[in-house]
């Protein structure tokens, strides 16, 4: 991949002071991009990983916001506009995971989950789609998930809400060609607990054809190959990163 390929471009990553989200900010840097560091409510970590892209010679700034929270998102693009003139790149990575049974699910719980997949891609885009308009390789992103496309037990809302963002996807990827902006969904692996990097999490469906679960560093680089030049002819598309777990159809 050719070095700086991202050079003067910004994006925002929801979601992106820790796995996925993290190694997503770590590997678009170091293509060039600058790149704004969301987290909900721990500065701690997203001001970890803007130092750790601004070591290596990159630009990043952290960015305190719910993404179920309109106005506080708004305040994001509008702070990103501010100190780097430019939005290229949406990543909507933000995501919460719980288990409860169906007859336990209370609506504030379908709501807290889907609140934060769902609706937190809507409003980021809502917030930054006026400035993707605007570059000549916007792009977005949605981070999927499994169950979306094969179901679980006890995780209803989280079901629901990948599910919805595949939609997204590609209600958003029609309505968005005539401005030359992409958009497509990436959909993890099961990830290994960093404290058991050679155990696969235990569930009675998904078992990587690979033998092993994945890293946030087996993604990171699918992003990275969509937002480049190399990705511009890509859009609508559902793409697997989970070792053979699952197969599109």
């Amino acid at each position: 991949m050719a070095d700086q390929e991202l050079a003067g471009r910004v994006a925002i990553i929801t979601g992106a002071g820790r796995s996925i989200g993290r190694a997503m900010a770590l590997e678009l840097a170091a293509g060039g991009c600058a790149v704004v560091v969301n987290v909900r409510s721990n500065r701690a970590e997203a001001d970890a990983v803007v130092k750790e892209i601004e070591a290596r010679g990159g630009r990043a700034m952290t960015a305190i916001a719910d993404v179920t929270d309109a106005p506080a998102v708004n305040a994001m693009a509008q702070a990103a506009l501010q100190k780097f003139g430019r939005i290229d790149y949406l990543i909507n990575n933000a995501a919460l995971r719980q288990e409860k049974h169906i007859e336990e699910m209370s609506f504030e719980d379908w709501r807290f989950i889907t609140g934060v997949i769902l609706d937190g891609a809507f409003h980021c885009v809502k917030a930054c789609l006026g400035a993707i308009k605007k570059s000549d390789a916007g792009s977005i992103i949605n981070i999927g998930g499994l169950t979306g496309a094969m179901g679980a037990p006890d995780r209803a809302h989280v079901v629901t809400a990948k599910a919805g963002i595949a939609g997204l996807t590609r209600a958003l990827a029609m309505e968005l060609a005539p401005h030359k902006i992409t958009v497509n969904t990436i959909v993890p692996s099961m990830l290994a607990r960093p404290d058991k990097p050679d155990e696969i999490p235990a569930h009675p469906v998904y078992r990587p054809l690979l033998g092993r679960a994945g890293f946030p560093d087996d993604i990171a680089p699918l992003a990275r190959l969509l937002l480049g030049p190399g990705g511009r002819y890509i859009t609508g598309q559902i793409v697997n990163v989970s070792g053979g777990t699952y197969f599109n159809v």
